[in-house]
């Protein structure tokens, strides 16, 4: 009988392990309620004194009325959080609530935030399709988080197929790239038609362009810059019926072009978000809304994307309707990661926060 090569097996087995689905166990970490009554979606930011800043949807809906983009602040890595400042506070019959955030050079804080027009009354919901996607606002704050001023325009999609007469959509964090732009991933949506680019800004987040495709099938999408020039982007990818899953995409010439690699998650397993943990690894966090084992997982990567752990749980959810993990290094090596999930069928929901220790992984 012909022997398989041992390089082989060991190569079939981390494909395997790969596609299983994250243990069901007693041991992950136990997390909490931080901020009660809100949808969320949270993206996280470290400032430079330590303090965690938060940026939310502050209504407990998925836009379906209307709402304002909110900043919430931990003083305490994640243990405890404060209403800060709103960033985007909404205009009436609209709700201001899709984001990405980041840190200019500057030390500002920047947020660029879309959202949806026609919305009703809070507590009255509207079906999102009878919406149009709101220009984003080019948000910035000096202070923390605390006060904020609106500068800049946010440029209009490529005029063609699903960008014409639409407006761009941001997502996760915004990175600093090799050559000092500061760069974010926005995608397009119209009908069941997505696509994904990435925008830069020469002027530390004042004004954005210069916008290159990224996933043509794909929209919320967190990149993560590796460093000279290298990037990871975790993309939520609309492949077959039924398979919508993270894909993983990257760059090797400063976010210009990009590439396709592989699927990082199963089908019904998104969005996702990457950072790099203190120990140099990265870290992938997403929801999983797998029957019967709906929460938030993780994988990490000790060779920057080429190689991936099989996924671990990082905390339980009663519904499906959860995750949009984000996740920030701590000093000491243990990292926060806040997720929002529904706590019942009468838009009930909150925002948790999970504090744990990769170096049990």
């Amino acid at each position: 009988m012909r022997q398989i090569p041992l390089h082989c097996l060991l190569m079939l087995r981390r494909q395997f392990l790969t596609l299983l689905p994250a243990a069901a166990t007693a041991a992950f970490p136990e997390s909490f309620t931080a901020i009660q009554g809100v949808c969320a979606w949270p993206n996280l930011q470290r400032l430079p004194d330590g303090t965690l800043i938060a940026t939310i949807f502050n209504q407990p809906c998925h836009g379906s009325w209307e709402g304002s983009l909110d900043c919430w602040a931990s003083a305490d890595d994640g243990k405890t959080w404060r209403f800060r400042g709103r960033p985007a506070p909404h205009e009436p019959a609209t709700a201001r609530m899709n984001c990405a955030a980041g840190q200019a050079a500057s030390g500002d804080l920047v947020v660029l935030c879309s959202g949806w027009d026609k919305r009703g009354p809070a507590g009255q919901p509207t079906p999102a399709t009878n919406g149009r996607v709101l220009r984003p606002w080019i948000c910035r704050s000096s202070d923390g988080g605390r006060t904020w001023a609106h500068a800049g325009e946010f440029p209009d999609p490529p005029q063609t197929g699903i960008g014409s007469d639409n407006h761009y959509i941001p997502f996760g964090d915004i990175h600093r790239a090799a050559d000092g732009a500061l760069c974010v991933a926005a995608y397009v949506r119209k009908d069941n038609r997505r696509g994904v680019y990435f925008l830069r800004s020469r002027d530390d987040g004042r004004n954005w362009g210069g916008a290159v495709p990224l996933n043509p099938v794909g929209n919320e999408t967190a990149p993560l810059h590796l460093g000279r020039g290298r990037w990871l982007a975790a993309s939520r990818e609309f492949g077959r019926p039924g398979d919508v899953h993270i894909e993983l995409f990257d760059s090797e010439d400063d976010g210009r072009t990009w590439r396709r690699r592989f699927a990082l998650t199963q089908p019904g397993q998104i969005t996702g978000h990457l950072t790099r943990l203190a120990d140099g690894r990265v870290l992938l966090s997403y929801g999983n809304r797998n029957r019967n084992n709906y929460g938030v997982d993780a994988r990490v990567s000790d060779d920057e994307g080429k190689t991936w752990s099989p996924p671990f749980r990082l905390a339980h959810s009663p519904y499906s309707d959860s995750g949009y993990p984000a996740s920030v290094p701590l000093p000491g090596g243990l990292v926060v990661t806040a997720y929002y999930t529904k706590l019942s069928s009468d838009f009930h929901y909150e925002m948790r926060v999970v504090r744990w220790d990769p170096r049990e992984v």
